[in-house]
């Protein structure tokens, strides 16, 4: 069968630079790596609705923003197949029949549902759709027959969630399928970019993002206001590295070959982070270095959505055929799956001539 990614994003908004480093450029880079047979990236739309339903042209506007997110970061669809959650039928039917295979207090003890369930105030009324999101996402990996998942660290227990409905259904069903593996960025600190305010999780409904769309000025404005080590008053005033968004994104995003074209007076950031930490390096300073880095990294993927936005109806025409894709292998893996389970009645032709046999014989 060999080497599947899936991986997708809830349309609920453009995608940010801890999307970025957290999950889309590690896809480029795994999509290029020739590793891979097939890399399935999903617009998880279905899910988004789970907790926008009473807003459903919010999620429909942003399937354009994801997409153009998406090829301006370098996916492409000649190697990668990009489609829409809602878009395959299978997954619904999938979802339904692993609902059985999990309980109401294993969902509730799902780190990542209780986490998100207390941020969006859900405590006294949670939707079906949103609590049994676990579920949702154990269908769309399942679906694809994935082997690895590309993600940040929260989703880890979302994976371990499918891991577990992977076991069962091969336990009690047969070996049908494939158990998935959790891929973590390499880069500790791309695990979790905070936001710019310096809350732990950067967030559209927070407000503290820099976009991958972001125009040049937008971007400076919102590096040069970020939240650093609000002890550190003056240049001459010892810093505090641990823990600061500016460092934290310089962790991210440089490399030792910035400090020779933008801060020459450092040789890395080891070196800078040591200046800092001792007294005499103002913030405005590493904010206007890492600046340079972020710009340089966001610049091309700003020219080429350019490019993208050009021609908006080729874009739903690649989104549309690689729906057909997706549609395509999910049709077989739940053929499989209704196989395992005994359900693929008319297909089955020895149960046919079995009962056939039975009736005749009792008449």
């Amino acid at each position: 069968m060999g080497k599947i990614i899936l991986t997708g994003d809830r349309p609920t908004g453009r995608l940010h630079v801890g999307h970025y480093v957290g999950s889309l450029k590690r896809r480029v880079e795994l999509q290029n790596s020739g590793e891979y047979d097939k890399i399935f990236i999903m617009i998880a739309d279905a899910q988004a609705l789970t907790d926008n339903a009473d807003n459903p042209e919010k999620v429909r506007q942003n399937i354009i923003e994801v997409a153009l997110d998406y090829l301006s970061a370098g996916l492409d669809p000649e190697k990668s197949t990009l489609f829409i959650q809602s878009q395959i039928p299978q997954l619904t039917e999938l979802s339904f029949y692993y609902m059985n295979l999990v309980t109401v207090s294993r969902l509730q003890r799902n780190p990542t549902v209780k986490s998100e369930i207390q941020m969006r105030n859900f405590e006294a009324s949670i939707p079906v759709g949103f609590f049994t999101y676990p579920i949702s996402q154990a269908a769309d990996i399942t679906a694809f027959q994935a082997t690895t998942v590309p993600v940040g660290e929260d989703q880890m227990p979302m994976l371990e969630q499918t891991r577990e409905i992977v076991h069962k259904f091969n336990t009690v069903y047969g070996e049908t399928l494939t158990m998935p593996d959790i891929l973590l960025p390499d880069n500790k600190a791309c695990l979790r970019l905070p936001g710019t305010d310096g809350k732990a999780k950067m967030s559209k409904s927070l407000g503290n993002c820099i976009y991958l769309s972001d125009s040049e000025e937008d971007v400076r404005k919102k590096i040069m206001s970020m939240f650093t080590d609000p002890n550190h008053l003056r240049v001459e005033d010892p810093g505090q590295v641990e823990g600061n968004p500016v460092f934290i994104y310089l962790d991210a995003f440089c490399r030792d070959e910035h400090f020779e074209k933008y801060l020459p007076d450092y040789k890395n950031l080891d070196e800078l982070k040591a200046h800092y930490t001792r007294g005499g390096l103002g913030d405005v300073k590493v904010k206007k270095f890492l600046n340079k880095v972020i710009q340089e990294e966001l610049a091309p993927i700003r020219e080429r959505r350019k490019e993208f936005e050009k021609d908006i109806p080729a874009v739903y025409r690649m989104l549309e055929e690689g729906s057909k894709k997706a549609e395509a292998v999910a049709a077989e893996t739940l053929a499989q799956v209704k196989r395992s389970m005994k359900i693929n009645y008319f297909e089955d032709r020895a149960l046919i001539e079995e009962q056939a046999k039975r009736f005749n014989s009792e008449a």
